[in-house]
C-alpha cells in the first residue's frame, strides 16, 4: 500500500487531475466570470468584422482564418508560458481547472429541474437562454424538456469527459485549448444562418477532437441495462445526426432511458429540421434527474478508469 501511495504521489499528472477536480468542487468558477465568456465576446466581435462575405467559399475561408487567428496565438502563449513557471504541475492544474465545467452544469440542472417541476416555463426559458444557441421564447414544456436534456448531456460530454480526455493526451494546455475551440464553435455555430458556412471550420475541428471521447463515453452509458437496445438504436439513428460524437451520446442516453430527443428547433426565427433520436418518452423534470444520475455515475467511472490508465502508463503500476 505504501509503495502504491508513493508511486501515485510521484505521478504529477494524476495528482494534477485529482487536485483540479477537488479545487473545482470546492471553488468553482461562476459561469459569468469564466474566461470563456470574454473569449466568446472577442469571437463575436471578430465575426462582426470579417463575416460579411456573400460567397460560400469566401465565407468558409474567412471562418478558417478567423479560427486560426483566435487559436494559434492562444496556443503560442500557452506553450511559451509553460517553461517559465516554477512548478509545471500547478500550471497544468490551473488550465485544467479553467477547462473543466462540472459544477455549473450541476447548478443549471438543479435549477432547471426545479423550474420544470413547478411548471415555471418562463424561468426555465431564462435558464436555457444564455447556454443554448436555439431560440427559447416559443418552447413548449415538451420542447423545454428536450432542450434541457440535450444541454445537460452535451455539457457533461464536452465540458467534463472530452476535457478530461484531452488532459490525459496533452495535459492542461490541451484541455484548455479544446475548451476554447468548443467556445468558438458555439459562438459561430452554423446552425444559425448568419454563421453558415463561416462557422463550419470551427465546428468540424471540434467534431474531430471530440469524436473519440464522446463515443467512448456513449459506450460506457450503453453498458449495463438495455445494452443491446442502445447499440441497436445507435446503429439506426446516429448517422442521421450531423455530428458523429454527439450523435452517439445523445442516442445512447435517449435509448437507455427511452427519452425522445432531437427533433425540429428554431434558430434566430428560422426552423431547423433535425432528426429525432432516442425513445418515445417526452423528458420531464423526473427524467432530467434520471439523466443527471446516470451521467454522474458514468463520469465517476470514467475518472476512475482514466486514473488507473494514467497511473499504469506513467508509473508502470
Amino acid at each position: 500500500m505504501e509503495d502504491l501511495f508513493n508511486q501515485l504521489y510521484s505521478n504529477g499528472a494524476l495528482l494534477t487531475l485529482w487536485g483540479a477536480l477537488l479545487c473545482h468542487f470546492l471553488l468553482p468558477f461562476p459561469r459569468e466570470a469564466h474566461p470563456a465568456m470574454l473569449w466568446r465576446q472577442f469571437a463575436k466581435l471578430l465575426a462582426d468584422k470579417v463575416n460579411n462575405n456573400t460567397s460560400y467559399s469566401q465565407s468558409l475561408l474567412s471562418g478558417t482564418l478567423a479560427f486560426l487567428l483566435m487559436m494559434l496565438p492562444l496556443l503560442a502563449v500557452l506553450i511559451a508560458l509553460k517553461p517559465l513557471v516554477w512548478q509545471p504541475q500547478l500550471f497544468e492544474l490551473a488550465f485544467l481547472l479553467l477547462a473543466i465545467d462540472w459544477r455549473n452544469t450541476d447548478k443549471f440542472t438543479a435549477q432547471f429541474i426545479a423550474a420544470l417541476a413547478r411548471e415555471d416555463k418562463q424561468q426555465a426559458k431564462l435558464l436555457l437562454q444564455p447556454i443554448v444557441n436555439r431560440s427559447t421564447e416559443s418552447l413548449s414544456p415538451l420542447g423545454l424538456g428536450k432542450a434541457g436534456a440535450e444541454t445537460l448531456i452535451m455539457s457533461y460530454g464536452r465540458n467534463v469527459i472530452a476535457v478530461l480526455f484531452w488532459f490525459a493526451i496533452g495535459g492542461g494546455t490541451a484541455a484548455f485549448a479544446y475548451r476554447m475551440a468548443v467556445e468558438l464553435a458555439r459562438a459561430w455555430s452554423p446552425s444559425r444562418e448568419r454563421f453558415s458556412p463561416f462557422g463550419l471550420p470551427a465546428t468540424r475541428l471540434v467534431a474531430t477532437l471530440e469524436i473519440i471521447p464522446l463515443r467512448l463515453f456513449a459506450i460506457m452509458v450503453a453498458v449495463g441495462h438495455k445494452t443491446h437496445v442502445v447499440f441497436s438504436l445507435i446503429k439506426q439513428q446516429a448517422s442521421s445526426w450531423p455530428l458523429p460524437g454527439p450523435s452517439w451520446l445523445l442516442v445512447a442516453v435517449g435509448a437507455k432511458l427511452e427519452l425522445s430527443l432531437g427533433g425540429p428547433a428554431i434558430y434566430e426565427g428560422k426552423k431547423a429540421v433535425r432528426a429525432k433520436l432516442g425513445g418515445r418518452i417526452a423528458p420531464s423534470a423526473l427524467h432530467l434527474a434520471q439523466v443527471q444520475k446516470l451521467l454522474a455515475w458514468r463520469i465517476l467511472a470514467w475518472i476512475l478508469i482514466q486514473s488507473l490508465i494514467m497511473a499504469a502508463i506513467y508509473q508502470g503500476i
